[in-house]
């Protein structure tokens, strides 16, 4: 046996041997030797399998206290590791080496995926790390008997298949039981997996056509992270994709895809006010449709699926009502062309206010970038790095499984080595940036763009080239604290110059999805759920994919990954809810 079998073996031996005292441990209801298993400071980041809920322990006596609560109730048995899924081997994870180990395992509600990382505690191997996962509902398989629901789909004299789902879809004389409020792959992903589930969802959104939300942005627009890692779930790209999918790539398979399940959803619908009746355990919604009518509705269940991107920020600028040239905000800018030998200035340095300066640029505009803040900036080739379990040769499943597995304090070490990679790969085009001027940001305890987004969802840049731009002074660079105030022909500097445009495009980002809730359902329910996406004081994204404050409303956003992993663990509590098996 050589190096590579002997070290293989021994990590399989090891991982076995670990799982088994953890299963022993939980029989006896041994909570505090289950937790001697782990260092003293081991992670158990729990989702759904033993909480009903996304938390993280932190340390043996949270670890200890959490199993004290849930075992009995819980009942978790039969430890192993599949055959079919990827064997305990060791790997590098966040700079430390460990044994990976993916595993199964059972409770009273389901069957359950788990990840588990050991390493050397002196003679013994303890977790590092352990992530529990629900995987399934039992007795609810998804896709349970989908395909005998019509035995026979030929019909003569009566309904016919399209009959049938148009008559779905309308709600002439039935609410659906979960409305979602948006269309895009936050929408989508979970609109699937409560179909999956066999609950009746609504998907509506304000666009005249599915995929519009990605369809009508600027035009240049395509997706920075590589199709690998971007599948809906149930039905993957085709091998056709581009490794960069563009917006209307993206927009069309958006709308194939709702065809394909049988999504239903209705365009041109948007939400208009709501409230929960404590009583009925239910919502009153009004939708407004976009020939003026309206429609009361009364789901259990209603969620924002809205995105990060949802309202429009626009910030307070001095003297803007007096400019008299044209204010688009980025995410309604489409038409780069009709700009051609106009002057236009880009507030914000983020990647839309890159991509449309960029943009503007190719079609002859004359363009200035204002940059508000410092501004965190990596190659797009690099910025891959965070998705590199997608490479590692090894099921899909798997990789999804294992891009949830890190706790927040691994997830904040990982980010911060890619991002040192990172800086040390681009060095040559950070420097020139800092020289012309441009403020550079590598995110807060310098863990780069992933962790930026996680924490406020923006302010970086992936550069496709409008960093170059810049550097050799064919895009226009201005600091925002350089400017007195608006004009009417522009932007006064505080040197006494202007800054003449015709354009102004605001990439100055979105509101919170707590916005959103003020805005359709009142102030009570928007203070009482907080603040969504960021991290709370467990290390998870508040609100997000979990029960909240307010009964009956659920949040759901993020990159097509995010959307496809936690998509399901978000049905899976609704269909627990409906099926009366948790409170």
């Amino acid at each position: 046996m050589n190096v590579a079998d002997r070290k293989s073996a021994t990590a399989l031996a090891d991982a076995q041997a670990w799982l088994a005292h953890l299963d022993a441990a939980l029989q006896a209801q041994d909570a505090g030797a289950a937790a001697a298993l782990f260092l003293p400071d081991g992670l158990w980041r729990d989702v759904l399998a033993f909480t009903w809920n996304l938390q993280t322990q932190y340390g043996r006596a949270e670890i200890a206290q959490t199993l004290r609560d849930t075992l009995a109730r819980i009942r978790p048995v039969n430890f192993h590791i599949p055959a079919h899924r990827t064997p305990p081997r060791w790997v590098a994870r966040a700079g430390r080496d460990c044994i990976e180990v993916i595993f199964e395992f059972d409770t009273a509600f389901g069957p359950c995926h788990g990840t588990l990382r050991l390493v050397p505690d002196g003679e013994t191997m303890r977790a590092w790390t352990l992530v529990t996962t629900l995987h399934e509902l039992r007795g609810h398989a998804e896709w349970k008997n989908a395909r005998a629901v019509v035995s026979d789909t030929r019909t003569f004299g009566g309904d016919n298949w399209l009959d049938r789902l148009n008559k779905q879809r309308a709600y002439v004389d039935h609410d659906p039981a979960v409305i979602v409020v948006g269309g895009g792959q936050a929408g989508l992903s979970i609109a699937a997996r409560l179909r999956a589930l066999g609950i009746d969802a609504l998907i509506v959104d304000r666009h005249e056509r599915v995929g519009d939300n990605w369809r009508k942005r600027y035009h240049s627009l395509t997706l920075h992270n590589e199709v690998f890692v971007n599948h809906l779930p149930y039905i993957p790209f085709p091998l056709s994709f581009p490794v960069y999918i563009p917006k209307d790539k993206l927009a069309n398979w958006f709308e194939s895809y709702v065809e394909s399940l049988e999504l239903n959803f209705w365009t041109g619908t948007a939400l208009d006010s709501g409230n929960y009746d404590a009583a009925q355990k239910r919502w009153n919604v009004t939708l407004k449709r976009s020939d003026g009518t309206t429609r009361v509705m009364h789901p259990r269940h209603l969620i924002f699926a809205t995105g990060v991107s949802s309202i429009p920020h626009f910030p307070k600028l001095p003297g803007l009502d007096d400019f008299k040239g044209t204010v688009s905000h980025s995410g309604a800018f489409a038409n780069a062309e009709s700009w051609r030998g106009k002057k236009a200035l880009v507030l914000g340095s983020g990647t839309s206010g890159h991509d449309v300066a960029q943009e503007l640029q190719a079609h002859g505009a004359d363009v200035t970038l204002i940059q508000r803040s410092p501004t965190y900036v990596v190659g797009l080739k690099e910025a891959q790095s965070v998705y590199a379990i997608y490479q590692e040769g090894i099921p899909f499943e798997d990789c999804d499984l294992l891009a949830s597995s890190m706790p927040y304090p691994v997830l904040r070490r990982s980010y911060q080595i890619s991002t040192a990679r990172g800086r040390a790969v681009d060095k040559t085009i950070l420097d020139t940036l800092a020289a012309k001027g441009f403020k550079l940001y590598f995110g807060e305890d310098e863990t780069g763009f992933q962790m930026m987004y996680l924490r406020r969802g923006g302010g970086y840049y992936f550069n496709v080239g409008c960093s170059d731009l810049i550097v050799a002074g064919k895009i226009g660079l201005l600091q925002f604290d350089a400017i007195e105030h608006f004009t009417a022909d522009g932007a006064k500097l505080r040197d006494g110059s202007t800054a003449n445009a015709d354009l102004l495009v605001l990439a100055t980002g979105y509101k919170n999805q707590q916005e959103t809730v003020r805005a359709y359902l009142g102030d009570n329910i928007a203070d009482a759920v907080g603040p969504v996406w960021g991290f709370d004081d467990n290390g998870e994204l508040r609100n997000m994919w979990k029960r909240t404050a307010q009964p009956g409303l659920w949040f759901t956003a993020g990159s097509l990954a995010q959307c496809r992993i936690f998509s399901r663990y978000l049905a899976l509590q609704i269909k627990a809810l409906e099926e009366e098996l948790i409170a």
